[in-house]
């Protein structure tokens, strides 16, 4: 039964729940964690890990995205970024972070007033594969990509992702022609995830579209202001769920064709990643805790892709590690760790949470019991 409350005469709002008001529930039986696989497969592409980066400058460089590709995830390198706006943007924006006269955001957002040029970004593409990265992605935003999908094909990319704060199958203007995602999406020749929905019927729609993998969310961080600039924010715990349950009317739709499920915000430890994976997602995308990794590019900071848009930007720079404090990236995702937090070794995490709920793969788990367990901070 929907949890439907009353705000005003005439207007009511449907309860949502983020993931720090649910908990996972151990069942009967345990197992080994070394008898658990978090692997996931996206079309041909297998990882190890249920991880897919955010495309953010901070943590995906040419160099950083094979780094993660070795250690198991899908590095999306951002290709509207600043690799593909400058030669070597690295001074740049550490010049930017460390800038006395303006603030950090302003100081990085004057930085995306370049424009985007095609052979750079072709370049970036190129240099992920020279650097070892065995499956290479690519985010363009909806607007940007008829434009410039065939660089980032003939570049080589193993995957593209269409990504905005919101992005629906049916976009409706009256000033310029729009992406029709069906149809663009059935003329490529490598799978595409599509995002960002925050319910069950976009869910739905943007896996009619043909897209391999849909992202549930926004990206919500700690320096995300989306919520106070657009009023928007997804309770992601039930925006998950929602988009399973279209999961599973487009099986029965299609007769058997999975879409995978992707969240996107609120994640930022190993218990955010198993809840969320609890809910019905297949993997996470996972920004600000990248950024703690001492190999990123951000040197430790960390600011969303929207912090680039020239009109409503809606990322402020956070510091999420000062230098002394960063660790190897592997620590992050798969320790060992001496951190007690939960920021750290996030897919150890995750693989423990599994194991102790007697769940032996990711597919499994989604079925796992969830309770509601809000605790006021």
């Amino acid at each position: 039964m929907r949890d439907i409350v009353e705000i005003g005469m005439g207007k009511t709002a449907r309860r949502g729940y983020h993931l720090d008001e649910i908990a996972v529930v151990p069942t009967r039986r345990t197992r080994a964690s070394k008898d658990v696989s978090i692997s996931w497969q996206l079309d041909a592409h297998e990882f190890a890990l249920p991880l897919v980066t955010a495309p953010s400058d901070a943590i995906v460089s040419p160099s950083s995205a094979a780094l993660i590709d070795s250690l198991g995830g899908l590095a999306v390198l951002n290709g509207e970024g600043l690799w593909a706006r400058y030669d070597d943007p690295m001074p740049l924006f550490e010049e930017a972070i460390g800038e006395g006269a303006l603030p950090e955001d302003i100081a990085i957002q004057r930085l995306y007033a370049e424009p985007v040029q095609p052979d750079l970004l072709a370049r970036a593409i190129k240099a992920q594969r020279e650097a070892g990265t065995a499956v290479v992605a690519v985010r363009l935003s909806p607007q940007v990509t008829a434009e410039l999908a065939e660089t980032v094909l003939r570049a080589g990319a193993d995957i593209l992702v269409i990504q905005g704060t919101v992005v629906s199958a049916e976009h409706v203007s009256k000033h310029r022609e729009p992406l029709n995602l069906k149809t663009f999406i059935a003329d490529l020749d490598i799978p595409v995830i599509v995002g960002g929905c925050a319910n069950y019927q976009t869910a739905l729609h943007l896996m009619r579209t043909g897209a391999a993998g849909i992202i549930v969310g926004y990206g919500a961080n700690g320096g995300a202001t989306t919520p106070d600039v657009l009023g928007i924010d997804v309770p992601m715990a039930t925006a998950i769920a929602d988009a399973a349950e279209a999961r599973r009317d487009y099986l029965d739709e299609t007769g058997g064709r999975y879409v995978h499920i992707i969240a996107h915000g609120d994640l930022n430890t190993g218990g955010d990643v198993a809840k969320a994976i609890g809910c019905g997602a297949d993997a996470v995308m996972l920004g600000t805790p990248l950024a703690a990794g001492a190999e990123m590019p951000g040197r430790g900071a960390y600011w969303d892709h929207t912090v680039s848009h020239p009109n409503l930007p809606r990322s402020e720079l956070e510091q999420v590690m000062y230098a002394d404090e960063r660790v190897m990236l592997s620590e992050v995702l798969i320790g060992p760790t001496f951190d007690a937090s939960g920021r750290r070794n996030l897919f150890g995490a995750l693989r423990r949470v599994m194991a102790k709920c007697g769940y032996s793969t990711v597919k499994e788990f989604q079925r796992v019991e969830l309770t509601l367990a809000y605790r006021p901070h």
